[in-house]
């Protein structure tokens, strides 16, 4: 994996999400405005989020050691999960601000400056969900894709947001109340969706199709049949464990070189393997 590449695009992402966040939360203090303060900490919780990723990628690319053997790739998940729980509590944080200002009412002012700023961080946060989103598949990054699902969901946020401001515009106060309570839900939304993703890589859930390993391992003369096969890790990182049915008479050296060839046949077959382990077995064994 191309880490430096990884940890450039998560720089540009931090500091354009830093100069949003600014933006939106200055000016929602200004104008009394809960659903663009609140979209403010969410472009915030952005920020916080890639400074996570951007510490689980360094972690992540350190080599494999005696006491981690498999590598240190899984770190890149568990800061993941911390983006997550971060989303959350900004969720909550949003939620309750919304029923604060229900409860003790405050009309916020609107103006045109308002929703300049409101078009210009939109159009930063494209950038940046496109630029994440484009890279985390080059690259084959969960913590850049992950990053790009929130920085996305900032977008629909912030149409929100100009859809309360027009309504405070026009006399409906309420509508800066409700939208902030909206924005709380997409927020806590995201982190879920984020656990949702992260979650399958750190439970060792299943990564590619058995059936085809099977079909490729089948391609290699001498083996007779496949079953037990396992995957796990991540698409661009999968570890594979297979069963293979020789025949009886089979040589050990020869076996021995048949189980190489497997190997290397699915590691070019498949991208992203990063080892299979084959078992040998005589023929009619289950």
């Amino acid at each position: 994996m191309n880490y430096k590449q990884i940890l450039k695009v998560q720089a540009i992402g931090l500091s354009l999400n830093l100069v949003v966040a600014s933006a939106k939360i200055v000016y929602g203090y200004m104008t009394g405005s809960i659903s663009m303060k609140a979209d403010g900490f969410h472009s915030l919780m952005d920020g916080g989020s890639t400074m996570v990723g951007m510490l689980g990628v360094w972690v992540a690319s350190r080599p494999p050691d005696e006491s981690h053997p498999y590598g240190h790739r899984k770190h890149e998940q568990f800061a993941s999960l911390f983006i997550a729980l971060l989303l959350l509590i900004t969720g909550f944080e949003v939620a309750r601000s919304a029923v604060q200002n229900l409860l003790e009412p405050a009309a916020p002012r609107v103006t045109t400056l308002s929703f300049v700023i409101m078009l210009a961080t939109m159009a930063v946060n494209l950038f940046i969900t496109t630029l994440e989103s484009r890279k985390g598949r080059e690259y084959n990054s969960q913590i850049l894709i992950a990053d790009s699902l929130h920085t996305r969901s900032d977008i629909f946020v912030s149409i929100g947001v100009i859809c309360s401001l027009i309504a405070v515009k026009a006399g409906y106060p309420i509508i800066d109340v409700v939208v902030g309570v909206v924005i709380a839900l997409v927020i806590a939304k995201a982190g879920l969706d984020v656990v949702k993703e992260t979650s399958y890589s750190l439970l060792d859930a299943s990564v590619l199709d058995t059936d085809m390993l099977c079909e490729i391992a089948l391609e290699i003369e001498g083996v007779e049949d496949c079953h037990h096969i396992r995957t796990r890790g991540t698409v661009d990182n999968v570890y594979v464990d297979l069963h293979v049915h020789v025949r009886e008479d089979m040589h050990m050296d020869e076996a021995h070189c048949l189980a190489h060839a497997v190997e290397n046949h699915i590691k070019e077959r498949v991208e992203g393997v990063k080892d299979v382990v084959v078992h040998l077995e005589p023929a009619g064994v289950k």
